[in-house]
């Protein structure tokens, strides 16, 4: 009877390792896509993206999330991989940029991470500078 227990309790903590294992897995690998070699699926302006998140943000992150887009605005701060369009829009980069200057009209593609409704911030990630 204890060997039967002692087997079932070892056959659910394989389980169990195997699949927190996947899970990590899943969670540090899958989200990592290629945005600069996808078509961005929206052309906006900073302003524009913002008034429709502060708006309804649940319809714009069903529109938006996840998706790659191109959006427009002027630079109004710089901060090594970060920067920021009109104040509105927060741009991570995927690598620091030696060419962007502040007050320069820029166009960023990246992918839409959320939308951060106490500072009024769209947040890209993975972007680059739009040719």
């Amino acid at each position: 009877m204890l060997k039967r227990v002692l087997k079932i309790l070892g056959i659910i903590a394989i389980v169990l390792i195997v699949s927190f294992l996947s899970i990590r897995y899943y969670a540090y690998n899958v989200g990592k896509r290629d945005i600069q070699s996808e078509e961005p699926d929206f052309s906006v302006s900073s302003a524009a993206i913002v008034t429709e998140f502060s708006s309804n943000a649940t319809a714009s992150n069903k529109k938006y999330l996840e998706k790659p887009v191109s959006v427009s605005g002027i630079v109004t701060s710089i901060n090594d991989k970060e920067v920021i369009l009109d104040n509105s829009v927060n741009c991570n980069f995927s690598n620091a940029s030696k060419t962007l200057k502040k007050d320069q009209k820029v166009t960023v593609k990246g992918r839409v991470v959320g939308y951060d409704d106490l500072l009024g911030e769209v947040r890209l990630d993975q972007c680059n500078l739009s040719k």
